[in-house]
């Protein structure tokens, strides 16, 4: 790939959303820690330093040697990056006296092709305690807003400019103009990175990479193994051994329904019903991440079992996307374990098969564009992420078959009602939770004391971040009737109207 962009991360929470904006662009760019600077970095065309926690004056400030990339391949600091850039380059970075957090206005806005159809009064995004004070000798001023003189300079000569401004987040309204003038203008890079462009070179890959070779790949029914299941059809056809495990974790009725869907798209796909096994080795266990340990590890049994009967097989595909591949990589080390990911770690040594992973560098809606230009159904397309571990994370407590058949119940009224009344397509993600609680109610003349469930829905781009939706009161009413008169055993139900962060999006 010859137009690509190089993003450094120093930690910063905005670092992804860097990337989201560059693919907008219709450009392709990689996201690698400051530390480890590809040995190719000559092949890119661009390379963009992302903000920090950190203050460049401190002793353990990140500190890469740029001397590959500096002079030679277009470069852009954002907000640390560009202090970074000041701060070794002779200038002077110091503690602001007046912190500037949240929107600002650019005040000046000087001629240059970097600034091109950036207005004065554009609104940017802040976050920064420190401020370049001086610039570097033979830098320029590019623009300034009210508090922060040197809020874009361009090092003269050398195609390096910084920016103590976040073109990436929304709220910077000329971010993406910004980003285009440096990428598009300045480093001269084709927007041509599209999803038809994606599939033509990921089949072509596929056919080189696999040849005859025999793949097997553990289908969920989302969005995600779906779409890396018909590209891998695409380049290798029948070699293609597709399985899908009914954990006895799944939505109602959903293994036979998707099972079919599945054969309707003309994949080669076997059905193994292993309900029993997972649900009797769950059994008595409360804790969340040990469920999910259990439910891997049974997974990956059932489906050693079945790769074994695939005579041949030499790889194994998984639906890893980029947000997964991300977040395995720390800049500082792994990161402190929230959850266990079902998609990144690797196999067990005695799986002796090599991965490949057609979808790693695709975020979800990228994947979604792929999955449209290979005109695969949008039944499929459209449906809500679920988690690897099903409705076990989603009951919270011990898993009896019981309490599955009871949340499948519900959670089918819940989706069902927001397919009915048009919210689904709306949703990134629905779904139920049942509580560990019993509470008091009364139905006809009599008491009960039975179980409390938790409707979810966010809306997201990405999963990475997640704001509740605002249903409406008469839905809620209704799904509520619904569950509680219709499903024995439910006598509340309750919304839950948290944020990602600081919730999660599952409760376990």
């Amino acid at each position: 790939m010859q137009n690509k962009v190089l993003i450094l991360d120093f930690g910063s929470q905005y670092t992804q959303l860097i990337a989201r904006r560059v693919r907008e662009l219709s450009i392709f760019c990689e996201i690698h820690p400051f530390h480890t600077i590809p040995a190719d970095v000559e092949t890119f065309k661009a390379v963009i330093l992302s903000g920090s926690p950190y203050s460049v004056r401190a002793d353990d400030a990140p500190h890469p040697d740029l001397d590959a990339i500096r002079t030679k391949i277009p470069l852009l600091g954002v907000c640390y990056g560009a202090q970074y850039l000041a701060h070794f380059n002779g200038g002077e970075v110091a503690a602001s006296n007046t912190r500037e957090y949240g929107r600002a206005r650019l005040q000046t806005v000087h001629a240059h092709p970097f600034t091109h159809k950036i207005p004065t009064k554009s609104q940017v995004w802040m976050s920064h305690g420190d401020t370049i004070k001086h610039l570097p000798k033979g830098a320029t001023c590019l623009a300034s807003t009210e508090d922060v003189v040197n809020a874009a300079y361009v090092m003269d000569n050398d195609m390096t400019f910084g920016i103590q401004f976040h073109p990436e987040v929304y709220h910077s309204t000329d971010g993406l103009q910004l980003l285009q003038n440096f990428l598009v203008d300045i480093a001269g890079i084709t927007p041509d990175w599209t999803s038809a462009a994606f599939v033509e070179t990921t089949v072509a890959r596929l056919q080189n990479e696999l040849g005859n070779d025999k793949v097997i790949l553990g289908l969920s029914g989302g969005v995600d193994s779906s779409v890396a299941a018909i590209l891998l059809h695409k380049a290798i056809g029948t070699n293609l051994h597709c399985i899908f495990v009914n954990n006895g974790l799944l939505r109602k009725n959903e293994f036979d329904d998707v099972l079919e869907q599945y054969r309707g798209m003309g994949l080669n796909v076997k059905g193994v019903d292993a309900s029993k096994r997972f649900l009797d080795a769950l059994a008595g266990e409360s804790d969340p991440e040990t469920k999910r340990k259990i439910i891997g590890k049974v997974f990956i049994d059932v489906f050693d079992d079945e790769a074994h009967k695939v005579e041949g097989a030499q790889w194994l595909a998984q639906g890893t996307i980029y947000p997964d591949v991300i977040e395995s990589v720390s800049v500082n080390g792994p990161s402190a374990t929230i959850k266990s990911h079902h998609n990144v770690g690797g196999l067990p040594d005695f799986m002796k098969l090599k991965v490949v992973e057609p979808l790693n560098m695709l975020f979800k809606d990228e994947v979604r564009r792929v999955g449209a230009s290979l005109n695969m159904p949008q039944e499929i397309l459209g449906r809500h992420p679920f988690p690897g571990p099903g409705l076990a994370i989603r009951i919270l407590g011990d898993i009896t078959p019981e309490k599955v058949s009871m949340l499948q119940e519900v959670d089918a009224l819940f989706i069902q009602g927001l397919r009915d009344h048009g919210l689904y397509d709306d949703i990134w993600q629905a779904g139920v939770m049942l509580l560990p609680v019993n509470s008091v109610g009364v139905m006809g003349d009599e008491r009960t004391y039975e179980k409390c469930v938790a409707l979810r829905a966010v809306t997201s781009t990405d999963g990475m971040t997640a704001d509740w939706v605002h249903l409406p009161y008469e839905f809620l009413q209704e799904i509520s009737n619904q569950i509680i008169n219709r499903v024995p055993g439910i006598n509340r139900v309750v919304y839950d109207i948290s944020s990602k962060p600081p919730a999660t999006i599952e409760w376990e």
